[in-house]
């Protein structure tokens, strides 16, 4: 065990916290799993964490366990706050619960840097809060790193190279202005109720800067007109967004014939400059 609380089937049987497909529930109910999430992220001892949807608090108690400084975790379903409640009598001082959806929630005023971001995200807001975390009006953004729970298909997006299939618009934006990998896989029986998918933890630390310069909102436009039409040639899928589009996509280094997943992140940001000062 890694604290006095009891086992999390014990917690669950407790508070009758049977998970709910309309939270996008999967309890991860193994303790040396969630210590091993929690490991991953790094020291956690000079860092407050902020954890999106503890549910049982499985990763919540491997969190305070591996020594986090303040954890807040962040919780929309209320059946879930007695059991949190315990973990806080547990840990004094060390967890803050927030009861709330996690895409209106600002945690900002309850974290102080450096912050990590740790969470088995909820399956059906696991992509749009990463969106958000990675696109902030100012970078560098408030966290330090990330270490997140996803589906597998969707960790092989966010860390995918060019020419693959599942290279696209998400692993473009992550790697623009971080380092992403995966760092542990983990299948559908390790989950209360088992997904029908497998999951990976994904661990990405920010740069303090892009790696390569480009108009942010120019960027993203292209890379979504390229990848929405990805079986087209360049020339063709991004007309809409210049009128001269196929001299520009030359001048950027780039063939007009080829195709969006062809294009690695440097030429992608290229087009972004050549297109901008057009």
């Amino acid at each position: 065990m890694i604290d006095d609380l009891p086992p999390l089937r014990e917690v669950i049987r407790t508070h009758d916290l049977r998970a709910k497909k309309a939270f996008g529930q999967n309890f991860l109910l193994d303790l040396n799993l969630t210590a091993r999430i929690a490991r991953a992220a790094g020291d956690l001892h000079d860092a407050d964490i902020l954890e999106i949807g503890p549910g049982p608090g499985g990763l919540t108690r491997g969190l305070l366990a591996e020594g986090a400084r303040h954890v807040l975790a962040v919780e929309k379903d209320p059946r879930c706050l007695p059991a949190l409640a315990e973990i806080a009598r547990s840990y004094p001082g060390r967890l803050q619960v927030i009861a709330g959806d996690a895409l209106e929630v600002d945690p900002l005023a309850h974290l102080t840097p450096p912050v990590k971001v740790i969470a088995n995200l909820p399956y059906n807001v696991g992509t749009e809060l990463l969106i958000r975390w990675m696109t902030p009006r100012d970078w560098p953004p408030f966290w330090d790193s990330l270490t997140l729970m996803f589906q597998r298909e969707v960790a092989e997006r966010i860390t995918a190279r060019p020419g693959s299939k599942a290279y696209g618009r998400l692993a473009l934006m992550v790697q623009w202005r971080a380092e992403a990998r995966i760092v542990l896989h983990l299948p559908p029986e390790a989950f209360t109720p088992p997904p029908k998918v497998s999951s990976a933890v994904v661990h990405i630390t920010r740069l303090e800067a892009p790696r390569f310069p480009a108009d942010p909102k120019v960027l993203e436009r292209l890379v979504a007109a390229g990848f929405n039409q990805r079986r087209k040639m360049l020339r063709a899928a991004l007309r809409g967004q210049h009128k001269g589009i196929e001299s520009l996509l030359e001048a950027a280094g780039i063939p007009p014939t080829a195709r969006a997943e062809e294009i690695e992140l440097e030429r992608w940001c290229r087009l972004a400059r050549v297109v901008a000062d057009a």
